[in-house]
């Protein structure tokens, strides 16, 4: 096995205390702490489960919530793992199985229930988080037994099959249950679940049919030559195989994930610190900005969050504790709301910020990320008595060393310039060395020791004799700085404030994490030409794509839980237009809405001759169909209507108006617009 070059404190020894700390509570006193465990675990109950990987949310959620719990030892958070612990093991079935799907339809490619080893691998590892702080044997034991079902059902031995077989892109949603099955080879100490991963990696992957992670990293360190490039699932077999390095010593485990990295890096990464966009990797620079781009899913911010944190501990690189820095501050916070209680299933780098409740991957993924933040600042280095602090951020760090207890209080002005205090409080006095990294965006003045460049820059305190009250103070200094844009964003600018990326909302520069956070528009990447046409809505809604992309596939809504009694979508235009027909097409119609109701009067179009002036109707859009509150009567996503009119109109703005429809929740209604074109 091999040693981490940086060994994470445990969650109960880092109090995150700053910025990032506040962010860290109300992730778990807002959301963990509050989510409805009913229908997480519904699907155990009473199968099959409403949606094909509806299984992977309640092991998500066991994950980010027993960390959180570790770190604040919250009883009531602690009582209510306990309970969805117990619930899920009664779920297991007499031959292991633990997932959502019926006989027959089980770890195999059936249309609508394809993601069971997914489920799995979130019961395992949200499972086996539980155990490791718990040293719950039940858990344990549960794990063991779907680790003993997979064994039995995968493989190339007589009436096994392949687990490529099991999983969507290209098999890794399935082969990602690698990280859990090293982890559970090493809390189980048997051999099993270790060729089990071999067999994974060697085997699978490599078939026909495989992905090839291994071989085409390896030789292309091409992300975008990779399977299908599916983001979230590729980097979770990339965390899999820092795992099984970890667990075997064989650096051609290490060498794809390292050389994925570099590609992601200098290729494929935002500046706020995610990546992908449409939830796959594209051509080298193609990182689009808006909405209707589905730009850095949540799961891969946080997925990519966990990649840095495996080479970090790894190799004790610098690179790595950057790149966990500059997720964690913009765009990992970005997609969670201030207030902590709903996450961005995509944050755009402009537009407005679609959070959302309720249940999807992305929700569940996001407070997992947060929930990792303490064990990403604070490490014991290779030798016992070295204590590495790798943010500047306030933090409270409570460890033994040499068999003393010390605490050590980091208080911060950050995220303004100014004096770091670090106050050493030992039981009795004990000789250790503080390593502190120095960020690269800042300028840094210790009061003691020595800046050295190594892996990172840093200060080194050296083995010095610390006695309680003793200090030492940092004097940070950073400013604004400037972005010039490249690629996408060619003669376009950006801003930073030390790890900070900015956003320009309503004129004024803010953080890009706090951005939106009212339902404002915002913008990172400014100047560059100007868009001679606005678009417009009657309410924000929360599916931000685009009514004049030319795809009407990027919808908008106006979805925000109220009831009105109209809906419009408009666009206006920097010169006049004239137009002889006028075309709108439908957006997308949901369970609760999304289309205009037409039983009293269909859905008209309206013009604005001049600036500021009056509405002025158009006509009807009479082939729309005879719609009701709640039927929508086949009306089919992105469907057009066209308003031919009889002679030509000019114009400076433009919309579509109509009723709202509430389909099967009459508390509320909403509608949809996929494009709105003139011709």
């Amino acid at each position: 096995m091999v040693k981490d070059v940086f060994e994470p404190l445990a969650p109960s020894q880092v109090k995150l205390t700053g910025w990032l700390g506040k962010r860290v509570a109300v992730n778990e006193a807002t959301r963990l702490l509050s989510v409805d465990l009913v229908p997480l675990l519904a699907g155990y109950k009473q199968r099959p489960g409403s949606h094909p990987w509806i299984g992977e949310h309640i092991g998500k959620w066991l994950h980010a919530a027993t960390l959180a719990w570790q770190n604040t030892g919250d009883i009531k958070l602690k009582e209510k793992l306990a309970g969805a612990v117990r619930e899920l093991i009664a779920c297991q079935e007499a031959d292991g199985y633990l997932g959502t799907y019926v006989k027959g339809q089980r770890f195999g490619l059936y249309k609508g229930a394809d993601w069971d080893v997914w489920s799995h691998k979130y019961c395992l590892l949200g499972l086996l988080t539980w155990w490791e702080y718990t040293k719950d044997a039940a858990a344990l034991h549960c794990c063991q037994r779907m680790g003993d079902l997979l064994c039995a059902t995968f493989g190339t031995g007589s009436g096994q099959k392949s687990i490529i077989s099991a999983g969507t892109h290209v098999g890794m949603a399935a082969t990602s249950i690698l990280e859990p099955m090293v982890l559970l080879a090493r809390a189980s100490k048997n051999k099993k679940y270790l060729d089990f991963c071999r067999y994974i990696v060697d085997v699978a992957w490599e078939e026909p049919r495989g992905p090839k992670v291994l071989s085409t990293l390896t030789t292309t360190g091409k992300v975008n030559k990779t399977a299908n490039g599916k983001a979230y699932e590729m980097l979770s077999n990339l965390v899999g195989l820092c795992e099984l390095y970890r667990e075997t010593g064989e650096k051609r485990y290490l060498v794809p994930a390292e050389k994925a990295w570099s590609d992601i890096v200098a290729n494929q990464l935002y500046l706020t610190g995610s990546m992908s966009y449409g939830e796959h990797f594209h051509d080298d620079h193609a990182l689009p900005n808006a909405p209707r781009n589905n730009i850095g899913e949540t799961c891969v911010t946080v997925t990519w969050l966990q990649l840095n944190w495996q080479l970090l501990r790894l190799t004790g690189h610098g690179k790595y504790a950057a790149e966990i820095e500059r997720s964690q501050y913009n765009h990992l916070a970005a997609a969670q709301r201030p207030d902590g209680a709903q996450w961005c299933y995509y944050t755009a780098l402009e537009g407005t910020k679609p959070y959302g409740p309720g249940i999807n991957c992305c929700v569940s993924s996001g407070p997992r990320g947060m929930a990792l933040a303490s064990q990403s600042v604070c490490f014991r280095g290779m030798v016992r008595s070295d204590l590495v602090i790798v943010s500047v951020d306030s933090l409270e760090i409570s460890t033994q060393i040499d068999g003393v207890t010390v605490r050590i209080t980091q208080k911060s002005p950050f995220p303004r310039p100014g004096k770091i205090v670090l106050t050493v409080e030992p039981e009795r006095p004990v000789a250790f060395n503080i390593s502190f990294r120095l960020p690269s965006w800042g300028t840094f003045k210790p009061s003691l020791g020595k800046v050295y460049q190594k892996d990172f820059t840093a200060l080194a305190t050296g083995q010095r004799l610390w006695k309680k009250g003793d200090t030492l103070t940092v004097e940070m200094t950073f400013s604004e700085k400037i972005i010039e844009g490249t690629f996408t964003n060619a003669s376009r600018m950006a801003k930073t404030l030390g790890p900070f990326v900015l956003a320009s909302q309503n004129g004024q520069d803010v953080l890009f994490a706090e951005a939106g956070a009212k339902g404002e528009k915002y913008q990172i990447w400014t100047g560059g030409p100007k868009s001679e046409t606005e678009e417009d809505r009657s309410r924000l809604g929360n599916a931000d794509g685009s009514i004049c992309d030319g795809d009407p596939r990027s919808i908008v809504v106006t979805f925000d839980g109220s009831k009105q009694p109209l809906d419009w979508f408009s666009l206006s235009y920097a010169k006049p237009k004239t137009a002889t027909k006028i075309t709108y097409c439908h957006g997308r119609s949901f369970h609760d809405g999304g289309w205009f109701d037409a039983s009293e009067k269909k859905p008209w179009i309206e013009v604005q001759r001049t600036k500021d002036g009056p509405w002025e109707t158009l006509g009807e859009l009479a082939g729309y169909p005879a719609t009701t509150a709640t039927n929508p009567q086949g009306l089919r996503d992105g469907q057009a209507f066209v308003l031919s009119l009889p002679a030509p109109v000019t114009f400076v703005g433009l919309r579509v108006v109509g009723k709202p429809a509430c389909g099967d929740n009459p508390q509320q209604a909403f509608s949809s617009c996929g494009e709105l074109s003139v011709g």
